[in-house]
């Protein structure tokens, strides 16, 4: 059943009310709306950092949870390379870091070091 089928069915079998507040819920759901990560930087939410990972520049909604997502992804990523290549994760996430700031672009947001404050590009 395709989902134009099913929602078809839905208007025709449900309640209007029921329906309504399906479609409010669906459209005001925090993933609906999510950001990407290129998103985020393009807005300035978002910055790379010395470390290898992705930090809040400035909190809005999603954010946080953007981040964490991404480092996750990132930390799992930097441990596979690590092994792959008889390292350790902390040496993957020092080059991983020092390329993802040499990669950042123009206006974009940077953290080169642990103890510095957040610097344009």
């Amino acid at each position: 059943m395709t989902w134009k089928t099913c929602f078809k069915k839905m208007i025709r079998f449900s309640d209007k009310g029921v329906l309504l507040a399906f479609l409010a819920a669906m459209l005001l759901s925090p993933g609906a709306w999510a950001l990407s990560l290129d998103e985020a930087r393009a807005a300035g939410l978002v910055g790379e950092m010395s470390t290898g990972y992705v930090g809040v520049v400035k909190s809005q909604a999603g954010v946080e949870a953007l981040v964490s997502t991404v480092n996750q992804q990132r930390r799992q990523r930097y441990e596979e390379v690590a092994r792959e290549n008889g390292t350790s994760v902390q040496a993957v996430e020092a080059l991983a870091g020092q390329k993802l700031l040499e990669k950042a672009g123009a206006g974009q947001w940077i953290k080169p070091s642990e103890q510095s404050s957040w610097i344009r590009k």
